[in-house]
């Protein structure tokens, strides 16, 4: 089973999932229907909970947490590569291509990019366009623009139109931005 607890962000409503003591999963809480998973708070939680809210007021730039990466080889290569990226810079999905050791890879590099799990801290929003151009993000453009700024300006101002109303695990949609 799965433990699932929602932290409301500046960018509305994460759900942060844990497995075996590790981070497994942060998404953006859009009312989904969560089967499979039980509220917790569990010290691992909490602390990606508490972290997560240091960085969004700018007081924390890299995360310390435990983290399970689940996927292809190749995604968990991507994944790795992405963490390496500092805050308040950005690659080009051919740099990361390059960076794994497969420049043709770009493509590739996109679509590990989309099935991130673990959003925010596993730093996709990082990755752009090679004419340095915003390309799609799971939370929406306007969040990984305001996740950029954010990081490069070190200053916090909360995204137009604030965060969603506090979520619980079975709520299906009256949580959104």
């Amino acid at each position: 089973m799965k433990s699932v607890f929602f932290y409301e962000s500046p960018v509305g409503p994460l759900g942060i999932v844990e497995e075996e003591g590790a981070i497994s999963g942060v998404f953006f809480f859009r009312g989904q229907t969560l089967p499979g998973f039980s509220a917790g708070k569990t010290p691992v939680l909490q602390r990606a909970a508490a972290q997560l809210a240091e960085y969004f007021t700018s007081r924390r730039r890299v995360f310390d947490l435990p983290l399970v990466l689940r996927g292809t080889a190749f995604q968990v290569s991507v994944w790795k590569a992405l963490q390496s990226i500092p805050p308040g810079e950005t690659r080009s999905y051919e740099e990361v291509a390059v960076q794994i050791g497969n420049p043709k890879a770009c493509r590739a590099v996109g679509m590990a990019n989309n099935r991130n799990p673990i959003a925010i801290i596993v730093p996709c929003h990082r990755v752009i366009g090679k004419d340095g151009s915003l390309t799609g993000y799971g939370g929406g453009l306007d969040i990984k623009r305001y996740l950029l700024t954010m990081e490069k300006e070190g200053v916090f101002t909360p995204p137009p139109g604030g965060a969603g109303k506090p979520c619980t695990p079975g709520e299906k949609a009256p949580c959104s931005f």
